[in-house]
């Protein structure tokens, strides 16, 4: 199993494209000859982005302006991409954000567009194009999960259990078609030098992380874009984020809740 090779009509669709990681993925996707579907709510800036990609690497780079987090939008992606005569053989999954403060404080309407966005789109994206790439036998999806996803985060609550769907769900899916000619990969970063921690309201959280944790997005692209090339089914960016990944995943829950209570 490997990343198809781009042809003609064949595009990578990134959600979440118009900054950070999901720009930093649309930049190694496009380096490595592929043509993209650059989809995020921002149309001024992914069509910004479009051009400069289609210039620098000859490729045909697409702008979909697109609210993930609401249904009726999700079906005129769909549509959209129809429209365009473009085949899906490459799903990045990246959009997503999070809140940082207990969950009985946080805006009910926060909670649900976090869901949505981190659990729901990535699910409906996923069944959308996931049954084609089976039914012609090549494609790779890459779901942006997070460390976050290895144990629950009091504080740090409705992100968490989201990112830990991510990372179970791309797990489930990619064995289920591990011998379909797909390959299904969760990119499980660390912290990453983007606007995220100031968008989550995590500035503070952000700052008392230590500095071998950090990756920038430009890493954590190559690194996931790799690994999905590779038909890894996990991809955990750094050896330091490795190592907590695995003790967060393997310590007993009412240890790893008490130690991570960011209260």
């Amino acid at each position: 199993m490997a990343l198809p090779a781009s042809s003609p009509g064949s595009a990578a669709l990134v959600t979440g494209a118009s900054s950070g990681l999901g720009e930093a993925m649309a930049r190694e996707l496009a380096q490595r000859g592929h043509g993209v579907v650059l989809v995020a709510r921002s149309e001024e800036r992914l069509r910004a982005l479009a051009g400069e990609l289609a210039t620098a690497h000859g490729v045909r780079a697409e702008a979909v302006a697109c609210d993930v987090t609401d249904p009726a939008a999700r079906d005129r992606l769909e549509a959209e991409v129809a429209r365009l005569g473009l085949r899906v053989d490459v799903l990045v999954n990246n959009a997503g954000f999070g809140t940082y403060e207990p969950f009985v404080e946080t805006p009910r309407e926060r909670v649900l567009a976090e869901v949505r966005v981190n659990t729901e789109a990535v699910a409906d994206l996923t069944a959308r194009w996931l049954p084609r790439m089976v039914e012609r036998g090549a494609g790779a999806v890459l779901i942006t999960a997070s460390t976050a996803g290895f144990q629950p985060l009091p504080g740090n609550a409705v992100y968490s259990a989201g990112k830990s769907f991510a990372l179970t769900f791309a797990e489930a899916i990619g064995h289920e078609v591990k011998d379909r000619g797909v390959t299904v990969t969760a990119l499980c970063p660390g912290p990453v030098k983007t606007g995220f921690q100031d968008a989550s309201g995590a500035h503070d959280f952000a700052a008392g992380l230590p500095k071998p944790l950090w990756r920038t997005p430009a890493q954590v692209a190559a690194a996931g874009i790799d690994g999905l090339a590779r038909g890894r089914r996990v991809v955990v960016p750094g050896a330091p984020n490795r190592v907590l990944a695995t003790i967060g995943r393997l310590s007993p829950r009412p240890i790893v809740v008490r130690v991570m209570d960011s209260s």
